[in-house]
């Protein structure tokens, strides 16, 4: 038996997207854009830390990029675009 969930159950307010789901979106944007493989990404990129929409209501996410100063400097680009695109996500 399936067990259905409210509309929206799991996003952030706006239809925003879930953590794991900006995290994917991200790391195909940089190897569509920059080359290279995901698990390359991925390392680079971290983890997603989500925030309280009450204390951080412009922005609840954050990632601490790390790798060569050419990957940050790609990871920084993206985050920028996603920020503006995504600021709002959910915990998965």
């Amino acid at each position: 038996m399936s067990r259905l969930l409210p509309i929206g159950a799991g996003r952030a307010i706006g239809g925003g997207m879930t953590s794991s789901e900006l995290t994917n979106l991200i790391l195909s944007r940089l190897v569509r854009l920059e080359g290279g493989t995901r698990q390359r990404w991925r390392r680079a990129l971290g983890e997603m830390r989500i925030y309280s929409i009450a204390t951080h209501p412009h922005c609840n996410w954050d990632v601490r990029p790390a790798g060569s100063s050419a990957e940050h400097a790609a990871i920084e680009r993206m985050l920028d675009w996603a920020r503006e695109a995504h600021p709002q996500v959910s915990a998965d």
